[in-house]
């Protein structure tokens, strides 16, 4: 079934309204649900800062018809602002550090956009430094950056958080999304904690991610395979707003590969590491509300899965954990 009962003009139409689906192994009591982003045309929640951000730059004159958006991503951001660049007149070019998933790559390069692979010991940093300089050798080109732009928050406020306070009557109680940009969670935190100050918000990082250093703590760098979520450095993350946050989560990686073999299995959710690292803090947030250990002010909570597990099966998602690549 479809939430679009009229024909559409352009696929960038098709963007949200994606649906808001019961993780059945949360407590009766405070139901977990889950937004299902990889509905989007483009299969992730990036479609929609990518619509979002190119639709506003255009607006503001920030780039005009005919230039070149360049952007340093892992993947679903390229694939989103390549779905929207298509439809508004804009060439796409994404600086991409090599260890991403290839699937993803190969989508930027079907839908016409122009990739070019970073080395992966260089991180994402080095990606940002170079789509900068990429766009400073050409005429009528900008940088979206998605790691700064409060563009990228606004999307998630304007769309993904209506969509739904609207589907649960505004029925909220706490908003659990993982960080990698921190776009998601800084755009439903600001919505939520709008209509209720007291409504709980968990960041979710893996084990071995740096985001609990913007509360002070002594963090060990270490890797991690769950993808899209965390980071290293959070130098690159000026988006996150700790004063917004409750608490972060930190889901080991064995944890997060046991619920995304659970979801598909139990569940029917072919989603992919970051969607399983939030299922799993999504629940044991509902536990604790259910044992009567976290008031809220509704007995809900909410997540997202941002993509499904297809674009990461060359990576070994569902064999043996030891057999997962990062």
């Amino acid at each position: 079934m479809t939430a679009f009962r009229e024909p559409l003009s352009s696929v960038n139409e098709a963007i949200g309204e994606t649906p808001l689906v019961r993780v059945h192994a949360s407590p009766d009591a405070a139901p977990v649900y889950a937004k299902l982003e990889s509905f989007n045309p483009g299969a992730s929640i990036k479609d929609r800062i990518g619509k979002y951000m190119l639709e506003r730059l255009l607006e503001r004159g920030d780039i005009d018809p005919g230039g070149t958006v360049i952007e340093p991503t892992a993947g679903n951001t390229g694939i989103g602002i390549a779905v929207a660049a298509g439809r508004l007149d804009l060439e796409a070019v994404f600086v991409v550090p090599e260890r991403f998933s290839v699937e993803k790559q190969q989508l930027m390069r079907a839908l016409g956009a122009e990739v070019i692979n970073t080395p992966s010991e260089e991180g994402m940093g080095y990606a940002i430094e170079r789509a900068h300089a990429l766009a400073e050798e050409l005429d009528n080109a900008i940088v979206p950056e998605q790691f700064s732009n409060p563009l990228n928050a606004e999307a998630h406020y304007e769309t993904t958080a209506p969509e739904i306070d609207a589907a649960l009557d505004g029925e909220v109680g706490a908003v659990v999304v993982g960080c990698g940009t921190g776009g998601t969670l800084m755009g439903l935190a600001e919505y939520f904690l709008e209509r209720d100050p007291n409504t709980h918000i968990v960041a979710v990082e893996p084990e071995g991610s740096a985001y609990r250093e913007f509360f002070g703590e002594d963090v060990p760098h270490e890797a991690y395979k769950t993808e899209g979520i965390g980071t290293h450095d959070i130098e690159t993350n000026d988006l996150f707003d700790s004063d917004l946050v409750d608490e972060i989560a930190t889901i080991p990686d064995r944890d997060t590969h046991e619920e995304m073999s659970r979801l598909a299995a139990e569940e029917g959710h072919l989603v992919a590491s970051s969607s399983a690292a939030n299922s799993v803090a999504a629940r044991e947030i509902a536990d604790r509300i259910d044992r009567g250990d976290l008031a809220v002010p509704h007995d809900t909570v909410v997540t997202v899965f941002p993509d499904s597990s297809e674009r990461y099966l060359s990576k070994g998602v569902y064999r043996d954990y030891e057999e997962w690549e990062g």
